[in-house]
């Protein structure tokens, strides 16, 4: 059982809403996020993780671009 299904909190300061999605929380800090508590894993609820999406968006395609085969 996951840290999300056990129904932790967001983690980003100022927000309580319910998490939905837990990351590694360099990668969370490295997209803008100010993170309450310090950890290798980071609890977003789903707004902030819409917006961690929308800021690592470029990221995260060359990252897949650099593993993908002709």
């Amino acid at each position: 059982m996951g840290v999300v299904a056990k129904g932790a909190r967001c983690g980003v300061d100022g927000c309580d809403e319910e998490g939905a999605r837990s990351l590694n929380a360099r990668r969370v800090e490295e997209a803008g996020l100010r993170l309450s508590a310090s950890g290798k894993k980071a609890v977003l609820c789903k707004a902030h993780y819409k917006e961690w999406k929308k800021e690592t968006r470029d990221d995260r395609s060359l990252e897949r671009a650099r593993y993908d085969r002709p």
